[in-house]
């Protein structure tokens, strides 16, 4: 009996020592997908895709305005079948709007995800890597919680951000005046 009690002690023991040995980081990985390079080419990219579909898409509306505006001057001097004819393609023209509306915001969105996918996977690696160097048991991502007693966990982003080549003085806030400024000298165009 005291043979077993003092294996089960020494059990708890050597649990409790091994606990007390485990290693926790955290990191802020949205800030490094949205901060990394690889983001600044994809987010370039994503805006010439939506500034082309934007393109399309007001020139299927002239269209449309267009038709409209010739229609409404000019269906009381029509005979039946044509302004039924020329109905028939306004319903047509507003269906192939909707359908493009929809189609295009699917294929968007679709592109932002092919775009980003390696972009994460290559911040995850780096933290993945950091947190194997470092001996870490967990990484949390720093947003997703409530409460962190940054004496008890190790916060890795500082040393992910040079791992994957983010400029020192880039922060969230730079990086959205940076867009701000962007998408104003667009609109100026």
């Amino acid at each position: 009996m005291k043979k077993i009690f003092v294996i089960a002690a020494a059990a708890l023991l050597t649990l409790t020592a091994s606990a007390q040995n485990l290693k926790f980081a955290h990191v802020n990985f949205s800030e490094l997908v949205q901060l990394m390079p690889e983001a600044d080419e994809a987010r370039s990219a994503i805006a010439a895709s939506t500034k082309e579909a934007e393109e399309a898409y007001q020139s299927m509306m002239e269209e449309f305005q267009n038709k409209y505006s010739q229609y409404q001057q000019k269906a009381s001097t029509w005979t039946a079948t044509i302004k039924e004819s020329k109905e028939k393609e306004l319903s047509e023209i507003q269906n192939r709007i909707e359908e493009f509306r929809q189609n295009i915001q699917v294929e968007l969105q679709q592109q932002q995800s092919q775009l980003m996918a390696p972009i994460q996977e290559k911040a995850m690696k780096a933290v993945e890597k950091l947190a194997k160097e470092g001996g870490y048991i967990y990484v949390f991502e720093r947003n997703q919680l409530l409460f962190i007693n940054e004496a008890q966990s190790t916060d890795l982003t500082p040393a992910a951000r040079k791992a994957l080549n983010i400029p020192e003085g880039r922060t969230l806030e730079s990086l959205q005046a940076e867009l701000q400024a962007q998408q104003q000298a667009t609109q100026q165009q």
